[in-house]
């Protein structure tokens, strides 16, 4: 639904305001004294045109979950975005602009969400922006999948586009080719791409490191691809009216992705640093700023001058944006009307609400049988899965190894691409990213920033060094994507040490914001699952095991209950006086377990602590820390199948760690847990050295 048509409504204002863009993204630059003005120069008509003319947006309103989406995927541009924010009255000021990357400013150096209105998502990694946008538009048609499956094309509230533009640096980064070829295998129709083919980058001409044939490139992939070429006639024309018509078309493409191939000149029209690697990321400096605002047409001695007629004619966007609003406002009415019990479901999902009740399908495990906290995992999700619609994912090439199917549910896929092992269509549940585990990662984050769905991801706990620059930017925005990280130690075993991860846990404890939660035992796992889905405002990384391990006897040992504190007293001391502490962590806990039994025959009281995440542990009072860490007992031993680097601070000068500081091997993962010393011996032995170095 849209009031948009392909008539394109351009006036000599239209062009004094892209103009203005330039201006004002040299004056921004130059005020500071850094960043990249040249990419704002020569994309401000198209970004100009998107917003003021083809965006579905109201700018009084930046949250409307009717609304287009826009991904600045080039984030070192931020000025293309943050101007036309200004521009179309998102509230940012020409204060905020002369503010560019400082201290407290709105305009941070790189876009950054819910610091700024109207920026959707955090760019700067370049590719992260054009995965972001393809996890949004999976999103769009899961949503539409949720709560409007029977509306035709284009008639559903829920059915709007994403658009993205995006650099040479953002083409060359592996991710994009990740991310593309999903987006093409996925037929999003909702989704546009507009590169910026201005072959120029820091160190100058692309073609010192680039000469593929990008447009045969998405040609491959499946995506609808179109050329915009502004040099085509050997003089640089800027053809809005050739670019809206293609825009225009894209929105209409509803059965593959669109990639508009724009050429420009960088920095256009700078006398001297245009099409130069000088304008890309540095100020022009006042001579070339001043003959480049001669040539516009504009005072050289003013700064930050924005004609008032030429704003006020820009701020027109406000009205065709209500206009906009107040026809989604009537659809999506009517669509509640019609169907009161989605449209409850969906207010639920918005809020990010859990539904009442829902934790009573948690499934609980009787002792007695060991239970891989990976098969746990996927018994979970397909317990919980029938309440939590809202809930959906998959893995990277790896559903059966993860667990991260739920039971039942179809294939988020086209129809032609099903197999006969997984049926589905294009509003299914399971997703399948085939071996693409960075733009998994940073696809989730789009899900998660489009809203209307939670999802999940899943891969080696070893291959998460493969997405970590996705996982660090879900922290950094706060956004809850579960990362499901199985095989999470020496112990999956024969595969050897390149698939065994050592220093994976504590790297991954470092990114801040991030919870990384590795449970004991199926019901640890259970309790973990709970405590990440009632946070709405963190992600989490769940290291889970190959190997079965034992469901712990709850009648004998502590609630696992005690998972969702991040660390808790399994087994107490008999004599309910602990002389030393071993503090472990998923599969090693039970090792914890038996050298307790050992130095409590000793006649040495021994507590054991669970610690399946640190970082909720850290959250907790300090009286409840010290209860489960009493700070009088120094003698203490850390168990974990890993490095033993953050553990310093839990042990004390007086602690011991039973750790691999090195790569493992290829083995049966009983085999490499005895020949690397993780065994109850060992443990007891660390124990004892402890208590000499306390008591010395």
């Amino acid at each position: 639904m849209t009031t948009d048509n392909n008539h394109l409504d351009w006036s000599e204002l239209d062009n004094r305001a892209v103009d203005t863009v330039r201006a004002l993204a040299m004056d921004a630059v130059e005020k500071v004294g850094s960043g990249h003005p040249g990419t704002a120069m020569s994309l401000a008509p198209a970004a100009y045109l998107l917003f003021n003319k083809v965006l579905k947006h109201d700018p009084s309103d930046p949250a409307w979950p009717g609304r287009d989406r826009f991904v600045l995927s080039c984030g070192h541009s931020s000025l293309t975005l943050y101007i036309q924010l200004y521009l179309s009255g998102y509230g940012l000021s020409l204060d905020d602009l002369k503010a560019l990357r400082t201290w407290g400013s709105a305009t941070p150096g790189h876009p950054e969400h819910g610091f700024t209105p109207g920026v959707e998502t955090t760019t700067g990694p370049l590719g992260q922006g054009i995965a972001n946008a393809v996890g949004m538009a999976m999103a769009a048609r899961r949503e539409r999948g949720l709560f409007d499956p029977e509306a035709p094309a284009g008639a559903s509230p829920f059915d709007h586009t994403i658009w993205a533009f995006c650099s040479d640096g953002d083409i060359q980064e592996g991710i994009s080719h990740e991310a593309s070829a999903i987006a093409g295998h996925q037929r999003l129709g909702n989704l546009v791409v507009v590169w910026d083919d201005n072959r120029i980058s820091i160190e100058d001409d692309t073609q010192i490191a680039m000469s593929e044939d990008v447009i045969a490139r998405y040609e491959a992939y499946g995506w609808d691809v179109h050329r915009v070429d502004w040099l085509k006639t050997g003089e640089y024309v800027e053809d809005v009216e050739r670019l809206h018509a293609v825009l225009q078309a894209a929105k209409s493409e509803t059965g593959r992705p669109t990639f508009v191939a724009l050429r420009t000149v960088i920095g256009w029209p700078a006398p001297n640093k245009k099409n130069t690697g000088k304008i890309h990321g540095s100020a022009l400096g006042a001579d070339e700023v001043a003959a480049t605002k001669k040539i516009l047409g504009m005072d050289p001695e003013a700064a930050f001058e924005v004609d008032p007629q030429v704003l006020e004619h820009a701020r027109k966007v406000v009205e065709r944006g209500r206009a906009l609003r107040a026809e989604w406002d009537e659809s999506f009415a009517a669509w509640r009307a019609a169907d009161p019990e989605r449209a409850a479901e969906y207010d639920r999902i918005a809020k990010r609400e859990l539904p009442e009740g829902w934790a009573a399908k948690l499934p609980s495990f009787p002792a007695g049988k060991d239970v891989a906290t990976r098969a746990a995992s996927g018994e979970i999700l397909g317990a919980v899965g029938p309440v939590l619609p809202e809930l959906w994912g998959g893995s990277a090439d790896l559903a059966e190894s993860n667990n991260t199917t739920i039971k039942g549910e179809r294939s988020f896929i086209p129809a032609e691409f099903q197999t006969d092992t997984w049926q589905g269509g294009p509003y299914g549940r399971t997703l399948h990213f085939g071996v693409r585990e960075h733009a998994m990662g940073a696809i989730l984050n789009g899900i998660a920033l489009h809203g209307g769905t939670r999802p999940y991801g899943g891969t080696f706990l070893v291959f998460s060094d493969y997405m970590r620059p996705a996982v660090r930017l879900a922290a950094l925005m706060e956004l809850p994507v579960t990362f499901v990280w199985t095989h999470d130690s020496i112990g999956l075993g024969e595969d050897g040490p390149t698939h065994q991860p050592v220093e994976h846990l504590w790297a991954l404890r470092a990114i801040p914001g991030l919870d990384v939660v590795r449970p004991a035992d199926a019901n640890e796992t259970a309790v973990a699952w709970r405590t990440i889905l009632e946070h709405n405002d963190r992600p989490a990384g769940l290291a889970l095991t190959r190997q079965k391990v034992p469901v712990f006897d709850r009648d004998r040992f502590a609630s696992a209950e005690g998972t969702a504190q991040g660390g808790y007293v399994l087994a107490e001391a008999e004599s309910g006086h602990p002389e030393v502490i071993l503090i472990a962590t998923g599969s090693e806990v039970e090792i914890a377990l038996a050298a307790r039994e050992t130095l409590e025959a000793e006649g040495t009281p021994t507590r054991v602590v669970s610690m399946p995440c640190v970082e909720w542990f850290a959250e907790q009072e300090q009286s409840y820390r010290d209860e489960v860490l009493p700070p009088s007992v120094r003698a203490r031993v850390s168990v974990e199948a890993g490095i033993a680097l953050g553990w310093h601070r839990f042990v004390g000068d007086a602690g011991e760690s039973v750790s691999l500081e090195h790569f493992g091997a290829s083995a049966d993962y009983k085999t490499l847990y005895q020949e690397f010393g993780l065994t109850p011996d060992r443990v007891a032995a660390a124990a004892r050295s402890s208590l000499t170095k306390a008591k010395g």
